[in-house]
């Protein structure tokens, strides 16, 4: 099994990355472009879920981790902030109904999805997919 940890700034702008970055684990972890796709979109969206705290602004950063086994790719985003300082530049007119539209879309793109909170109260996203 292969681990990866990575901290992320909670401004939008490296999202590009994690999407480079999650694209490149799925195809090494041997799913399909349409899966890898499939995988970016949903942990894109799961980072975004877990940063964005409406007028608040964004998380400092965030933590996500992936694990990569024979045919199953599970990764878990952790909102790691205490503050949410990162301010932003516009405000959140939709933020509850893009966040329900988020939740269907990773649930429909991934094997087995969990929305929490960890004993800190801090949410989390957990996603598997499975070839």
């Amino acid at each position: 099994m292969d681990n990866l940890k990575i901290s992320i700034p909670g401004k939008p702008e490296y999202l590009t990355m994690v999407r480079l970055a999650t694209g490149s684990l799925a195809s090494l972890a041997g799913f399909d472009i349409g899966d890898a796709d499939d995988i970016k979109m949903a942990v894109c969206e799961a980072c975004k879920n877990v940063s964005c705290h409406g007028s608040e602004g964004y998380s400092d950063k965030y933590d996500i981790d992936f694990s990569i086994e024979d045919g199953v790719f599970e990764v878990t985003i952790f909102d790691s902030c205490d503050k949410h300082t990162i301010e932003k530049n516009e405000k959140c007119r939709h933020c509850p109904q893009d966040g329900d539209i988020s939740m269907i879309l990773i649930r429909s793109l991934m094997t087995c999805v969990e929305f929490g909170r960890n004993d800190e109260g801090k949410r989390f996203i957990n996603m598997v997919k499975k070839r």
